[in-house]
């Protein structure tokens, strides 16, 4: 099985950096599908909803088709290889089909599905974890591989990836989803339940923790022999 790390948003520094590849979407903005014609989110997020609620196999399609790109992206960067990826989202695919009578449209189609997605990658590594335990490998699950980009200095991104190895659970969840995936604060919020200040609270000390661990070590005295 092939392993592949992190699909990082930054080369030297921890800052606040938008993914290379994927512009945030503000609520002012409109954003365009791969049909190129504009939509309201808050329509399609409806209108999917409906399609999945009536059974409608086209509205799991017409879903995977919109957003199965960025859910395998969060797998990945989640779980750290493609098969185990693949796996993550087929299984997300039959929860909502099995769990689609419980949803009440508390929270968007979508916070519910990468709600269940991200439970389903969590679900995914204990269990990963539990069948190492007694190999030498052990290890190797709690730290993130070599980057699956190319480009940039490998060493430095191998030390990216092992700093944000050492964050907990929670403060990974919210790095990745903001920095890595693009989501904005409110969107984590409903997909880890927990408050807009939470998650904004926890990406301020996962980068904070990040930073400390990154940063050269400040040349103020001679080293004493």
């Amino acid at each position: 099985m092939g392993s592949m790390g992190l699909a990082l948003p930054w080369e030297a520094t921890i800052s606040v950096h938008q993914h290379p590849q994927e512009r945030r979407v503000e609520p002012s903005e409109n954003p365009v599908i791969a049909t190129g014609t504009s939509f309201d989110a808050s329509s399609q997020d409806a209108a999917l909803a409906a399609a999945c609620l009536a059974g409608n196999l086209a509205g799991y399609e017409r879903f995977y088709k919109i957003y199965g790109t960025r859910m395998k992206s969060l797998a990945w960067n989640l779980l750290g290889n493609h098969s185990d990826a693949e796996d993550a989202v087929q299984d997300t695919f039959l929860k909502m089909q099995r769990a689609i009578a419980t949803f009440r449209g508390q929270s968007s189609f979508v916070t519910w599905t990468f709600r269940i997605l991200i439970n389903t990658c969590h679900d995914a590594r204990r269990s990963r974890l539990r069948k190492k335990e007694s190999s030498s490998d052990r290890d190797d699950d709690a730290s993130f591989p070599e980057p699956r980009a190319s480009g940039g200095h490998p060493s430095l991104r191998l030390a990216l990836e092992r700093a944000l190895a050492t964050l907990t659970r929670h403060q990974r969840d919210v790095f990745l989803l903001y920095e890595v995936e693009g989501f904005r604060h409110a969107e984590i919020a409903g997909m880890l339940e927990i408050s807009e200040t939470a998650s904004k609270n926890t990406l301020f000390q996962a980068k904070k923790n990040l930073r400390a661990m990154l940063e050269p070590p400040r040349s103020g005295a001679a080293e004493v022999r």
